[in-house]
């Protein structure tokens, strides 16, 4: 079954629930600090692990102490849809054990 693409109103309605996220080129997006390089790249796993559970992947970037996410559906055009809320909300769940702001 197709994945479909939210609305502008529904993407705006999902994001008001995601603090700290926004639209940026078409794409969910999210940056967090972390405390340490160690940390931010435990994260990553954490949320590569995520990912391959969900068989949902966004772009991911670590830096020294961050990590920045962007995440769009590609099966529908590269439109943003609920598998895209999906993933940012379990990586919104993980960070806080992971000590990202």
């Amino acid at each position: 079954m197709p994945v479909e693409p939210l609305s502008p109103q529904e993407i705006e309605e999902r994001l008001a629930e995601l603090p700290g996220w926004s639209l940026e080129d078409g794409r969910l997006t999210r940056s967090y600090r972390l405390a340490s390089h160690f940390a931010a790249a435990a994260m990553v796993v954490h949320i590569a692990q995520t990912q391959e559970e969900l068989d949902h992947h966004s772009d991911l970037t670590l830096g020294y102490n961050t990590v920045a996410l962007a995440v769009h559906t590609h099966s529908a055009g590269g439109a943003v849809t609920e598998k895209d809320v999906e993933l940012a909300r379990k990586v919104e769940d993980l960070a806080a054990g992971h000590g990202a702001h």
